[in-house]
């Protein structure tokens, strides 16, 4: 991390998601760009989900947290009550608080799918959501 002070308006900084490391506990490789800048209400990762893996623990929604996903590689597969989407290089996915949502790459894709995912406030925790009731 490349840490770069400016005298009329604050810090700055640059960081390679590849020089972090994994979190062992997500479902995929999800790299914590916010949690290595310590911010306080930015959630900022990195994910790369292979084949059949999930972007998030469960299908899930929050009270208050607007999210982004905005793909880099491959084409991302979001799941909502009402339909699914596919998000291909260069486009983006919000879902705005109360929207549930599955965020993955199928079983039967030939290529991981490279994702920013940004969401404020960043405390807000997911709740889970069941699409049969």
């Amino acid at each position: 991390m490349d840490e770069r002070e400016d005298r009329c308006s604050g810090t700055y900084h640059v960081v390679d998601p590849e020089d972090l490391d994994p979190e062992p506990a997500s479902p995929c490789e999800r790299r914590a760009v916010g949690d290595e800048l310590a911010l306080s209400m930015l959630a900022v990762a990195v994910y790369t989900i292979a084949p059949g893996e999930e972007l998030a623990r469960m299908y899930h929604y929050h009270e208050q947290r607007e999210e982004l996903f905005s793909v880099r590689d491959g084409t991302l597969r979001v799941e909502t009550p009402e339909r699914h989407f596919e998000v291909e290089p260069g486009e983006v996915f919000v879902a705005e608080p109360g929207s549930p949502h599955r965020a993955y790459n199928p079983g039967a894709a030939e290529h991981p799918v490279e994702v920013l995912g940004v969401g404020a406030p960043k405390y807000d925790v997911a709740r889970e959501y069941d699409p049969r009731e």
